[in-house]
């Protein structure tokens, strides 16, 4: 993804330097815990994958990989597939390498230090390319769509998941108060153009696609957990920093309350709280190498 270097003089480079620590530290724990609440859909990804394909994949490239628990899972679905896991920050790739390693499966997980705004490094031919929410990243996702076209293998396929919405926190007890909030954050959200709601068909048609699968995959979690509860807080904490100019000061009080982690009444308001959420998955293979089968239609699971 495109960078901004600056120059720090010898005073607070260190200072810089823990901070950068802190927000690493702090996105890879946001995008375990994503991965952890929505693991369910990464399952359904890689059976629609083996179907579309009609064979497991013997490659895989991981675009935007992360903390690497997509890699992760696709590693354990395909247990004879070599995956090449990208990512533009030289710590997240440490933490895919790590995580391959720790879960048994390093010598099959190569990763690499790109930044996609450049272009594809090389990717040998992969039977998939898989962008789990990071094609939105990219400045051009276009050009990036029709570079990974002539990278793939034959009969390859591109595999795009994006949110299918914000995820809505369900309150056990009565909570119009709650429920209301996120109603009005729900369409601020929308309004906003936020990446969560990016319908990638089109793009596909124009990069010159034909689409084999389009999915709605839902993923539910009904039983209250500190994991849901830590997931609401982020995402109320999402809220109030993106839509501090477009909320009523009254929505904005209340998502400093519910983002409060020292107010006791708070964390028992979050307690009991369940989550809805989604996954929209699109499966596609470039026109030139398409096959005969006909598309399946849109469904959803």
């Amino acid at each position: 993804m495109t960078s901004t270097h600056h120059h720090h003089s010898d005073g607070n480079r260190h200072a810089h330097a823990s901070h950068a620590e802190h927000d690493h530290a702090r996105l890879a724990a946001v995008l375990d815990l994503d991965a952890e609440l929505m693991a369910d859909y990464l399952d359904d990804a890689a059976n629609l994958i083996a179907e579309s394909l009609q064979r497991s994949p013997a490659r895989i490239a991981d675009l935007g990989a992360g903390t690497g628990t997509g890699t992760e899972a696709l590693a354990r679905h395909f247990p004879q597939a070599r995956i090449l896991a990208v990512d533009g920050s030289p710590d997240m790739a440490a933490l895919v390498e790590q995580r391959a390693r720790d879960g048994g499966f390093g010598d099959r997980v190569t990763s690499v230090v790109a930044d996609l705004d450049d272009g594809l490094p090389p990717l040998g031919a992969p039977d998939v390319v898989w962008a789990a929410m990071s094609l939105h990243h990219v400045a051009d996702p276009q050009r990036l769509l029709r570079e990974a076209a002539t990278a793939l293998g034959p009969d390859g396929v591109v595999v795009i998941t994006e949110m299918a919405g914000v995820p809505r926190f369900i309150p056990a007890r009565d909570d119009a108060e709650l429920g209301g909030l996120q109603e009005r954050c729900q369409t601020a959200a929308a309004g906003a153009g936020w990446e969560a709601l990016v319908d990638w068909t089109d793009a596909f048609d124009d990069a010159g696609y034909d689409v084999l699968r389009s999915e709605t995959v839902h993923v539910e979690r009904s039983d209250p957990s500190q994991s849901v509860a830590r997931y609401a807080r982020h995402w109320f904490a999402q809220f109030r920093h993106r839509l501090a100019d477009t909320l009523d000061p009254t929505d904005l009080a209340l998502l400093d309350v519910l983002t409060d982690e020292s107010d006791l009444d708070t964390l028992h308001r979050l307690d009991d709280l369940t989550l809805a959420a989604g996954r929209l998955l699109w499966i596609a293979r470039p026109r030139t190498t398409a096959s005969t089968a006909p598309s399946t239609p849109e469904s959803e699971h």
